[in-house]
């Protein structure tokens, strides 16, 4: 690594750290007592879509009634956004005249979009033409990861309310998210993108001729919007098919600092809301620091195994599949942070990293997305391994589980086991179906263990909602679309309703007085168990397929094999 690398990770991890606390106290204002600059300027738009759609903000739901308005509101996205794409031919703003999606693949990119996946089997600029990429895929990208934050408040007010039955009102949590987060950042984003190169333009297709005399498409539209919220809502589709890689998307070395910081900071950003919803800045920083410290260790196994000598390729740094433009230290941050986040975005081929570091980027989504996850989702996730850790440790000291002093009990433990067990059986289940059928190896770019890292990076990617691909896998048929869609769709609404669940239950308890016997959950004897328990259910759940895969190619890889 070059000095200009160290200042590049030291600059970041400043910034975020640094700006970490301060979006998190707005969002705090913003959904707590509605006290924040942005309501004078923005607070006719909330009102208007209350009296647009009908809905009472005042009116508070059970975790039922929340979680039955989430399912019904996601549900219809599925559905228009499937009869869009399937009638993109006959809609306007479509001067490339591109055909209808088939079936299957418009099934898989509307539960891709809609559960905030954004897994793409297809090329965005020769499959949706601009109406769809806009009215469908970008309203998605807003509506997705306003999902994520609503389900994260809920979880708030259930684990700080006293004995109470409600979490708080749905489309009023939906609509300040979009209103005064995404919708401002989305917007002063994608002027930054446009300024730096990024298109955003209705135009046809540019046309040129090449010097053997070749025509060449380039390929135009609104992409710059649409970066900027796939960016700042951990969606991660891209408007081409190269993603994050391409100039237009991610056109200078700014844009990609810029674009990796907006990855991950609303996510770091609610770990502060929730210090605010809970009174307790100790209980935050403890959360945030260990997130921290999972993203350090991935990115340092990461980083050492790329940038070391290949002996397979025999080069000094492995340069297969990266963009020159950023090169490799940027391109392996990005593979860290899209997974360790539920980006999915890209700037490199995820499919020629090392294989250590792409065990590093599967068990960022294995884990489900909790170090920093994707926004509102990932702390949910986080919060889910806390409730498991106090629980062990009520157990080995033999005193009832107390989380923020309300007791965890039977129900809350059955559904956090839910909620972890749903994805790591799509992943495990659907992988092995798909090594064992012919309509699964079928896709297969490589054989041997990086074949089989290829199937279970497609499925720990749908499970963990988080859309990255190795690239090697040909996922556009109708096994592997209806397989990462049903995937897809356990993984998001598989951890929701049980999360949704957990906080009408805590919700309805009372608070129980600190006691000397109380076991802390800010401390550094705390971090360390949380990241035990994470550490080892993540290694027990998945350690025979990750040997099966990378750590076997990484052996065979320095013996010079490949696959």
């Amino acid at each position: 690594m070059k000095a200009a690398d160290y200042v590049e990770i030291i600059v970041f991890f400043f910034l975020l750290i640094s700006l970490s606390p301060l979006l998190g106290n707005l969002m705090a204002g913003i959904f707590m007592d509605g006290k924040h600059f942005l309501k004078p300027v923005l607070g006719w738009l909330e009102r208007l879509v209350y009296k647009v759609a009908g809905v009472d903000e005042k009116r508070e739901m059970d975790w039922k009634t929340y979680a039955k308005s989430l399912l019904a509101l996601n549900i219809a996205g599925i559905i228009m956004l499937m009869l869009l794409q399937m009638l993109q031919a006959h809609l306007p703003l479509n001067p490339e005249r591109l055909p209808g999606v088939s079936w299957h693949l418009a099934f898989n990119t509307a539960v891709s979009f809609v559960t905030n996946t954004n897994w793409q089997a297809y090329g965005g600029e020769n499959t949706l033409s601009y109406l769809v990429q806009m009215l469908g895929i970008t309203v998605q990208n807003f509506v997705s990861a306003a999902t994520g934050i609503s389900v994260a408040l809920a979880m708030f007010r259930g684990l700080t309310r006293r004995q109470e039955k409600t979490i708080g009102n749905f489309w009023a949590d939906m609509t300040r998210s979009v209103v005064y987060v995404l919708l401002p950042l989305s917007i002063i984003f994608s002027i930054v993108l446009v300024s730096e190169g990024s298109v955003q333009t209705f135009s046809h297709y540019a046309r040129a001729t090449t010097l053997e005399g070749h025509e060449q498409v380039i390929a135009l539209g609104p992409a710059a919007s649409q970066i900027a919220i796939k960016q700042l809502g951990t969606n991660g589709g891209g408007f081409f098919n190269a993603n994050s890689a391409h100039p237009f998307e991610n056109p200078t070395p700014f844009t990609n600092f810029l674009e990796l910081l907006a990855i991950v900071l609303i996510s770091s950003g609610l770990v502060f809301t929730y210090g605010h919803f809970i009174n307790s800045r100790r209980q935050a920083w403890a959360i945030y620091i260990s997130m921290l410290i999972l993203l350090f260790a991935g990115l340092a196994i990461s980083l050492h195994s790329e940038l070391g000598p290949n002996h397979a390729l025999n080069a000094m740094t492995n340069m297969e599949g990266k963009e020159m433009r950023l090169g490799p230290v940027n391109s392996v941050i990005w593979s860290v942070m899209t997974t360790a986040t539920s980006s999915g975005s890209v700037n490199s081929m995820h499919d020629s990293l090392s294989p250590l570091a792409g065990l590093v980027a599967m068990f960022n989504m294995m884990l489900g997305e909790i170090i920093f996850g994707g926004v509102g989702s990932g702390l949910y996730g986080m919060i889910i391994f806390v409730l498991l850790t106090v629980f062990i440790a009520g157990l080995m000291v033999g005193r009832t589980p107390e989380y923020l002093g309300k007791k965890v009990e039977a129900f809350e433990v059955r559904m956090a086991i839910i909620a972890v067990l749903a994805p790591s059986i799509v992943i495990k289940v659907f992988s092995a179906i798909a090594c064992s059928t012919a309509a699964g190896l079928s896709g297969l770019n490589n054989a041997g263990p990086h074949g089989l890292s290829e199937i279970l990076y497609a499925f720990s990617s749908a499970a963990g909602n988080n859309g990255s691909a190795f690239a090697g896998l040909n996922a556009n048929t109708v096994f592997y679309n209806l397989m990462t869609g049903f995937g897809m769709l356990t993984g998001r609404f598989g951890i929701i309703v049980p999360v949704l669940a957990i906080a009408g239950s805590m919700a309805g308890k009372k608070i129980t007085p600190v006691s000397p016997g109380t076991f802390r959950t800010d401390n550094w004897i705390f971090i360390a168990l949380l990241l035990g328990i994470i550490l080892i259910v993540g290694g027990l759940t998945f350690f025979p397929p990750l040997a099966l895969g990378p750590v076997v190619e990484h052996y065979l890889m320095n013996l010079g094999v490949t696959f």
